[in-house]
């Protein structure tokens, strides 16, 4: 008869445990990515602060994030945006027509954000009179009204173009300090380049503001469709007109410096559903503006 010490058999029990637990784990699942959406596939972006998903699912389908209904678009393309400090975690469902229901967690990555401070402007720019404050709200009141028209949906979920070609001089999330000020976090990006250059559709749209604002000078408001817009700031020269359609690489008007600016920029900022968005997370590099 042949004896089995105590130690083989304990090695060997704890060997038959482990290859136990192998087979387990692999017969399960495996982990779904921060940024997978479950009946949907995303055709770009990511879960992050400043971020836009533009996925797509049967058109057939409602979606559902947290308690606000998502518009689909008719091949089935939809967005979820995140603000500047999203925080807490959301819940998409989509729910197909027989009612059955899959769910995604989705939980955005946290930024961190640069202060950047701006000097010389205008005294009235950093604080501004009493005798401008109703023009300032009724400029923030023809905003909004222009970012909830409803438009068709254009070709924005293909990506976006850079509008305007030149130097960084602004970013996304930065705090501004203006004339050692505290203020607003800044939500676009800033492109320094001359007075006179061209600024294009980054993707199709409908004009639906073109205005002399107070602080952002004369502004354009492009909506894409799905809740998207995009607004150009401080033109010098605008080339459209409310209600027109224009194509991606259409002309829309020429960089300057008007309202609250220190040199001749644009101000590329896109929104949706009052979420700011992160123009930088949805471009490629910019083209050498030698090339």
């Amino acid at each position: 008869m042949k004896l089995h010490s105590p130690i083989a058999t304990c090695l060997c029990f704890y060997r038959i445990r482990l290859v136990a637990v192998l087979v387990l784990l692999m017969a399960l699942p495996a982990p779904a990515k921060a940024q997978d959406i479950d009946g949907a596939e995303i055709l770009s972006g990511n879960a992050v602060e400043g971020g836009l998903i533009i996925a797509r699912t049967n058109p057939s389908n409602q979606i559902m994030l947290d308690d606000d209904a998502i518009e689909i678009g008719e091949n089935g393309v939809f967005v979820i945006g995140f603000h500047r400090d999203s925080d807490a975690p959301v819940t998409l469902r989509i729910i197909a027509p027989d009612g059955s229901v899959k769910t995604s967690l989705l939980s955005p990555r946290q930024r961190d954000y640069n202060i950047q401070r701006i000097d010389g402007l205008k005294s009235t720019m950093v604080t501004p009179p009493a005798t401008v404050l109703a023009r300032i709200k009724s400029d923030g009141d023809a905003v909004r009204t222009a970012r909830q028209r409803k438009a068709p949906l254009g070709d924005f979920w293909r990506g976006f173009d850079w509008p305007a070609l030149g130097r960084i001089s602004g970013i996304y999330g930065s705090q501004r300090i203006l004339n050692g000020q505290p203020r607003q976090p800044h939500y676009g990006i800033d492109i320094a380049a001359p007075t006179g250059t061209p600024v294009y559709a980054p993707a199709s749209g409908l004009v639906t503001l073109v205005k002399d604002l107070y602080f952002s000078g004369w502004t354009v408001v492009l909506a894409h469709g799905l809740g998207v817009n995009s607004s150009f700031l401080h033109f010098d020269q605008v080339d459209v007109e409310t209600g027109m359609m224009v194509e991606r690489g259409g002309l829309i008007g020429k960089i300057g410096a008007t309202g609250r600016a220190t040199g001749p920029h644009l101000d590329w900022r896109i929104d949706w559903q009052g979420r700011r968005i992160d123009p930088g997370l949805l471009v490629g590099a910019m083209p050498d503006p030698a090339s």
